[in-house]
């Protein structure tokens, strides 16, 4: 992840010329290829107390604190790393303008914590020149960041504004995850001594929750392999022919591992590394590629995004039939 900007809250309204595409991926990968050889996995949260503090890292997806957006792919990372780094109680950020405009403002000498935003444009010419050969214009692609700050970097802000959902209590979690299994139209079967999802036949193979230790990391398990899943060509369409061993394979797993910790931190359920021995393959493919955690981390979002709208499409029409009955 990276570190905190260099930029005070009194100097956010300049301009950043260092945002060059290729050193803006390489500082992204540097970070995290560091915390991984450190052992420590950035989509993975040490949630509860922090240490020597009397406060609680909050459980959830770091979201806008005046939208309720939650932030996606690899700000997910940068921003999870920045709580815990300096200690902040809260998953809500905003800019320095929200700030202002919501009756608040940045304390004087904090600094931000760099994001980054990407998209694509089609240049004017592209567009005419696809007009004229009647095919489709070449989007091209730019990666820019821009500068947030955590609510407890701020002063003055309304007591309502960027609270932090309350986390899962155990006796829900069980509950929940069915539904989320459920909604996904996946066949799930349960049974034997592996954890599996199966390309070509689509289904998923758990073990009884019996043969974990702890309950939740049967659920946490399931939810990995469902974001396996969701790269089936009918929903998000990710290649699923990898051979194992292969890097190709590797950034499977790393995207249904981080999916998985996304989906767990969406619903209140406290992420956990379920596959590190993988950590070695997912090094190297992080270390010959500086836009790999990049793609990776959009994957997984849209993985646990496709799982968490048929969740919450399913609890819609739960409710729409207890208004109807």
């Amino acid at each position: 992840m990276p570190k905190s900007s260099s930029r005070s809250a009194a100097r956010e309204g300049g301009k950043d010329r260092n945002g060059e595409r290729a050193s803006l991926y390489d500082e992204v990968t540097t970070r995290i290829v560091s915390e991984l050889e450190a052992g420590r996995f950035p989509w993975v949260q040490p949630w509860g107390k922090i240490e020597g503090q009397g406060v609680n890292a909050a459980t959830g997806l770091p979201r806008n604190a005046v939208t309720a957006r939650p932030y996606a792919g690899v700000n997910i990372l940068i921003l999870w790393c920045a709580v815990i780094e300096n200690s902040w109680p809260s998953q809500g950020w905003l800019t320095f303008r929200q700030a202002r405009e919501a009756g608040g403002c940045v304390r004087k000498g904090e600094h931000g914590v760099t994001v980054v935003y990407a998209d694509r444009f089609t240049p004017k010419g592209e567009a005419e020149r696809a007009t004229r050969d009647g095919d489709e214009p070449r989007a091209i692609p730019f990666l820019k960041r821009f500068t947030l700050f955590n609510v407890g970097q701020c002063d003055g802000l309304p007591a309502n504004l960027g609270g932090d959902p309350v986390p899962l209590d155990e006796s829900e979690i069980e509950p929940v995850a069915k539904d989320v299994i459920l909604a996904s139209g996946v066949e799930f079967r349960i049974g034997g001594d592996k954890a599996f999802y199966a390309p070509g036949a689509d289904f998923v193979t758990v073990p009884p929750q019996a043969a974990f230790f702890d309950p939740v990391n049967w659920h946490r398990t399931a939810f990995h392999e469902l974001c396996h899943a969701t790269g089936h060509a009918k929903r998000l369409n990710r290649d699923m022919t990898n051979p194992f061993g292969s890097k190709d394979y590797a950034r499977e797993e790393l995207i249904a591992e981080m999916g998985s910790a996304f989906l767990c931190a969406a619903l209140g359920i406290v992420p956990t590394v379920r596959h590190a021995d993988y950590l070695g393959a997912w090094l190297d493919v992080l270390r010959e590629d500086n836009r790999a955690i990049f793609r990776a981390a959009s994957a997984a979002s849209k993985a646990a995004d496709w799982l968490l709208s048929r969740h919450r499409e399913a609890e819609s029409a739960r409710a729409d039939e207890r208004i109807a009955a």
